[in-house]
Order: C-alpha cells, then structure tokens, then sequence
C-alpha cells in the first residue's frame, strides 16, 4: 500500500480549513464529491480527480466550519459552526436544507448513521451526544456521555466536553470521543450506555470505525498515538506511534487494510493495520493537519483510490492510494 501525490491546491479557502469529507457519488452525480469547511465560514465542493472548485462557496455560517460529514446517499451534507448551528445542505447547490441549533459550545464532530436515518453531534461543553431524525430534522435524544469511575475533570475545567463520534458500520455501536481521553460507548439501537474504553489521556478528536469488522474502532489523539479497539469486548488490540505531535484526525481505507492520520507535526501517515505501523509520511502540508478522508467506494469511473488532506495552511492535498 502506498500513497502518490497529484495534486495539491495552495489557498483553496481564504483561512484554516479545519474540515473535509466526501459526499458519495449519488443517483443524479457518477462521482463523488470532496467538501471542505473552513474558518471563512465556508464549504466548498471539489471535483475528485483534478480538485477543480465545483461551483460557489456555500455559505451560512456566521463563524468557521469545524466539521462536515455526508449522507451516505451523497445528495446531503452536514456543516458544524463556531455559531453553533449545524447547516445541512444540499451538495450540488449549497442551498440549505435544515437549521440545526444547539446552545454555545454544545456541537463539534458529527456523523450521519450508516443508513442515514440520523446524525449524531458530539455536544462540546453539554457533556452529550445529541441526534436528529434525518427526516423532518427533528431532535431525537440527547445521551449523556458519563464519567469514567476515578477520573478527574476535563481540563477545561467545565466537566465533560465531548470532541467526536463515530457510527459503526452496521449501525449498532455509537463512540464518543471526550477531551479528557475517555471514549463512551453506546448500544444505539436501544440508546443506552455501554462502557468506556480506556487507554488515552488527552483529547480524542476523531474516531472511525473499521468498514469490515464493525467492532473494531481507531481512534487519533493528542497523545500522539493511534489506538485499535474491540469496542463491544471493551478491550485495546493495538496502538500505533510516529507523529511528533497531536494526531488531529484518521480515516480508515474502504479496504480496512490501512488508515490515514493527519497531525499537527504537518504530516498526512499511511499505516499498514496488520503490521501495526507507519508505512508512509507525506509532507504537503506546511502547517497542521485538520482532516483526512478516503473517498468512499462506488461511482461511473472510479480509477484508483484517493484520499485527501485538508491543513491550518489554507491548502488541500488529493494522493492516489493503491
């Protein structure tokens, strides 16, 4: 496995672009599509191979994008704001959908369900996971995300502040990732806590599940380490170590052979899952790196797999992964 740079768009956003994702390919589009968020209060959409700028900026937002995440069905997309609304759009037009509001500092990561009948928002400072239906956009529950026996206070000093989550692929699991390091897990089909996994100590700022084994979490944390869960057995399987700094995001490839993590060291890594270590080190960047994504399987044309980059510096990155 390896990645190849092809092209990288210096300035794709006038500030930091802290998000990106990829909307699939859809009934009305063959392709699909990479979207990126920034602190210009903007989403912008890319064409998958050359990462020319596909129509206008969608905007409002009233303060920077730190979040995106697609409908599996590829017409949709969610964007989380500083202003703490989550805007789904449509992503051919960046017309607006649905307003979604939440209380100050009460939305950050979010994620649509597998089978994209919900979206869940990591609630920041509520201490929660919050979920909306994804047909009329209506709230759902808010589940409170508990504290692990014996530990002490996030440090921001305000109890739980909770960063990301991840749907397993199968739709029965839900992870949440916290600033204190710990990461709840819920059965969510009955909605209900499971238990904590444990083994960070600093904030968890991206998950993603394993698309071929739907218990097996990777997790990015500011510790500068990469951990492999069996979220249902509650157990650690594997930890992986090779940036210098925070590991700000990870993406698993739609294979599951490898993993992609983007750091504030400024580096994109490409890690071999079974051998447990870092294969490659990319260096486009010139400053953090605030997302990672595979493109998701399936579209008229698909040549290879691709991945992108989305950095503090302003710029994306797109490399062939084969």
């Amino acid at each position: 496995m390896k990645l190849a740079g092809l092209k990288s768009v210096d300035g794709a956003h006038e500030e930091s672009i802290w998000a990106a994702a990829w909307a699939p390919a859809a009934d009305h589009r063959p392709t699909a599509v990479l979207l990126t968020g920034a602190l210009d209060e903007t989403v912008r959409a890319w064409l998958p191979d050359d990462l020319a700028a596909l129509g206008s900026p969608a905007r409002g937002h009233a303060l920077g994008v730190v979040s995106l995440a697609a409908h599996p069905a590829g017409a949709l997309a969610a964007a989380v704001s500083l202003d703490s609304f989550i805007r789904v759009f449509d992503v051919d037009t960046g017309a607006s959908v649905a307003t979604l509001e939440a209380p100050p500092s009460e939305v950050w990561g979010v994620q649509f369900h597998p089978k994209g009948n919900a979206l869940a928002a990591a609630g920041g400072g509520s201490g929660s996971v919050k979920l909306w239906d994804t047909e009329r956009w209506q709230p759902i529950t808010s589940l409170t995300v508990p504290h692990p026996e014996g530990a002490r206070p996030d440090r921001t000093g305000s109890g739980k502040f909770v960063l990301s989550v991840a749907w397993s692929p199968d739709g029965k699991l839900l992870a949440c990732g916290s600033m204190d390091g710990s990461i709840a897990i819920y059965d969510a089909v009955r909605m209900k806590f499971l238990h904590h996994l444990e083994g960070h100590h600093m904030p968890v700022r991206s998950m993603v599940f394993s698309p071929v084994d739907p218990h097996v979490l990777f997790t990015a944390c500011d510790d500068c380490h990469i951990h492999i869960y069996d979220a249902k057995e509650k157990s650690l399987i594997g930890a992986m170590s090779g940036h210098a700094s925070w590991v700000l995001s990870i993406d698993v490839s739609p294979d599951g052979l490898a993993v992609a993590t983007g750091s504030s060291d400024r580096t994109v890594r490409l890690w071999d899952i079974n051998m447990r270590t870092s294969v490659q080190t990319m260096s486009n960047h010139s400053d953090q790196v605030w997302a990672v994504a595979f493109r998701p399987p399936g579209g008229a044309g698909i040549r290879a797999g691709r991945l992108a980059s989305a950095s503090e510096d302003k710029s994306i990155s797109l490399y062939d992964y084969s």
